[in-house]
């Protein structure tokens, strides 16, 4: 009986936290009008996807995705839109990849160029092989295999059958388990790191000895099957030249028939085309920043991001122009309604994520709270190992952060928001998304989630959060693969989110007090 009553008394609690909390009805009411009849975030989507395409960061593309966010955010009466730098290091492009088994059983390939590998200059043939060597000691053996072959470096990947729906959105109950906290584990050592750099240091030395050995490219399985093909993480380490020799991403399916054909002693004879550019400069990327001044704390800031990058496989539209065009389109709303925020809202869309959160990380690192410089050693190593180079010193612009919300989960409908653990926050969320139970917004979720941009906010103690969203069929088809297009896009569920976020924009930067933070991060 007394625990029910302490149950009771928390909810309780809980619910009065929720009830004193200020909700401008009338505000919402005028945000969903001009979200879902006057919406542009369709129109926002369709120039990123279509008209510039994948926007890798450094590459042309990405600098023309730049330039026009940057004219849009000001046409929409935005003030102080500017680009910010940050050291990135080499860009990389792609123009054409054409892979083809040559013969009488011959077959055009379905291939994408992996990110920053060098072009062929020109259509190559040769002959395919495997190699069976998988950490750097064993390269030795296989010396003397690989000249003016094309090397087989992954296994066949097996194709299971596919019960699973592709497509989905989630139901009561998955959202009623997202916002329960599942205690954390104590933690053991993580391996991760270490097998990743194992990873690192074996592809460089496999393209070290495959450029000496004189290998016309490398072959390697994809992750995924049905026609898909998901292009793996980042990219070259920032500011590092290795050698490289072509290397190619290869549909399933066909990589299959390969190492059969290889493995049955076959010979195949193969033909590769890529087209590729790296863009030198100085080895800067940016990202796009932009205001709706504030009238009475100008100084504060609630913060709006989305990452402009995508992959070159597909043209980013699941990830991340549906992040980019909610942003703009909630900044849109606020703005044609003439709201006038306490605090200035800023938006702000990132480059680098698919490298690592780099842009982001770079931003919090210049305005809020930085560590001590990398030397120079650590910039030809992938930034996620990157080594700690001291305690963090947090700038007066740190105090003066009341939120930063992140969109980056696809184009689904807003479900709710995870509070990184911020119980404080909770009762404050609850209130606001009460008017928008009728659009399914119900799920306010103590739970993490990381890899994306709201991470560098939270790691320095900023209030960082990023929206449940209904998973559609971003991790089972579009997400990093050839099929992330416009067309998985639905403007039903781009439109609900975007005035889902205009209207916690607008709460969060008319509130009295800033939003609660929890305890700075322990080193």
């Amino acid at each position: 009986m007394r625990i029910a009553t302490l149950v009771l008394a928390t909810q309780l609690a809980a619910a009065a936290a929720g009830a004193s909390e200020p909700v401008d009805l009338d505000l919402v009411t005028r945000i969903r009008d001009e979200g879902f009849r006057r919406s542009q975030v369709m129109s926002f989507a369709a120039h990123l996807t279509d008209r510039i395409g994948p926007r890798l960061t450094g590459s042309p593309a990405m600098a023309t995705a730049n330039a026009w966010t940057l004219e849009t955010l000001t046409k929409l009466g935005l003030a102080n839109a500017r680009l910010e730098p940050y050291r990135f290091g080499r860009g990389w492009s792609w123009s054409r990849c054409a892979l083809d088994l040559t013969g009488e059983s011959g077959q055009s390939l379905v291939a994408i160029p992996q990110g920053w590998t060098p072009g062929t200059k020109g259509p190559v043939e040769g002959d395919a092989v495997r190699i069976v060597a998988t950490i750097p000691e064993e390269l030795a053996k296989e010396k003397g295999k690989f000249k003016g072959k094309f090397v087989l470096v992954s296994p066949a990947r097996g194709v299971e059958p596919n019960e699973k729906v592709p497509f989905r959105r989630y139901s009561d109950e998955e959202l009623r388990a997202e916002g329960l906290f599942p205690v954390p584990k104590e933690k053991d050592v993580d391996e991760w790191p270490e097998k990743l750099r194992n990873r690192v240091a074996f592809r460089d030395a496999l393209d070290a000895f495959l450029v000496e050995e004189g290998a016309l490219g490398i072959l390697e399985v994809g992750s995924r099957d049905g026609g898909i093909l998901r292009v793996p993480r980042g990219g070259e380490p920032v500011d590092a030249s290795p050698k490289k020799i072509p290397a190619v991403l290869v549909m399933t399916e066909h990589y299959n028939r390969l190492v059969r054909l290889v493995d049955a002693g076959e010979t195949v004879r193969l033909r590769l085309d890529v087209g590729a550019t790296f863009h030198e400069g100085d080895g800067m990327a940016f990202n796009v920043i932009a205001e709706i001044p504030g009238r009475g704390k100008p100084d504060e800031l609630v913060i709006a991001g989305a990452h402009l990058d995508s992959y070159q496989s597909g043209t980013g539209g699941a990830d991340n122009a549906a992040g980019v065009a909610i942003m703009m389109e909630a900044v849109r709303i606020v703005k044609a309604l003439g709201i006038q925020p306490k605090r200035t809202i800023r938006i702000a869309l990132w480059s680098g994520e698919e490298q690592g959160l780099l842009g982001s990380f770079a931003y919090v690192d210049q305005q809020f709270a930085s560590r001590p410089p990398w030397p120079e050693s650590e910039w030809t190593k992938p930034s996620i190992l990157r080594a700690k180079t001291g305690p963090l010193s947090f700038k007066p612009a740190h105090a003066r952060v009341s939120a930063y919300f992140n969109a980056d989960h696809g184009g689904g409908k807003i479900r709710g928001i995870y509070l990184e653990e911020n119980s404080a926050a909770r009762p404050i969320f609850e209130a606001w998304i009460e008017p928008l139970r009728d659009l399914g917004v119900s799920t306010v979720s103590l739970q993490q989630t990381g890899s994306t941009d709201h991470v560098p906010f939270d790691r320095v103690g900023i209030p960082g959060f990023q929206f449940i969203q209904d998973p559609m069929d971003y991790f089972s088809q579009t997400h990093h693969s050839n099929l992330d297009t416009f067309d998985h896009l639905h403007s039903d569920d781009m439109r609900q989110a975007a005035v889902v976020v205009a209207t916690i924009l607008v709460h969060a930067a008319n509130r009295e007090e800033m939003l609660p933070r929890k305890p700075r991060p322990k080193e």
